[in-house]
């Protein structure tokens, strides 16, 4: 079934934005509503993978005024080592925690969790297509298969196998 609301705004690292484009399917950011894009994942996506910025299908929204670290995330910023573009998408989900958080990082998605705030990877918005009928179930399969030729994200041949299973037996 599919929700009727549109879902909450999401906040991305710059690793989710080039897998995405990588994989040619920035475009399932697209029913977001809002995508935001800290100043610093700018910057790297723009380096990195500057097309996928420019996809016409996602309206991104660049935020370059970035609050200050809490207490408790300016702690797991220096205990995890975080870099800057997730400690300054850690900092804006601190002002909207209804959030989305779409990291692979496990320890961006480690600080999120502990700062109660939901998190997604790459997977997870691949996946999340067939239900949002954004794609078909063989459509988001062949995604699946895709990663290990065309991303730079780092899966084990295992997980991936056990989500494609998934998906196929939903």
């Amino acid at each position: 079934m599919v929700r009727s609301e549109s879902p909450p705004l999401v906040v991305c690292d710059a690793g989710r934005l080039i897998h995405l484009d990588e994989l040619g399917c920035v475009d399932l950011l697209a029913d977001f509503a809002e995508v935001c894009v800290p100043d610093a994942v700018w910057e790297e996506v723009q380096r990195h993978r500057p097309s996928a910025l420019r996809r016409r299908s996602v309206r991104f929204n660049r935020v370059d005024l970035i609050p200050e670290a809490r207490e408790e995330l300016a702690f797991l910023i220096r205990a995890l080592q975080l870099d800057a573009g997730e400690v300054e998408a850690l900092r804006i989900m601190h002002q909207f925690p209804e959030g989305i958080l779409l990291t692979d990082d496990l320890a961006a998605r480690f600080a999120a969790t502990q700062l109660g705030f939901r998190v997604h990877g790459t997977i997870g918005v691949v996946v999340r297509a067939v239900r949002r009928r954004q794609r078909t179930k063989r459509q988001v399969v062949n995604l699946l298969r895709a990663i290990p030729r065309r991303t730079t994200l780092h899966i084990t041949a295992d997980l991936l196998g056990s989500v494609i299973e998934q998906v196929l037996a939903s």
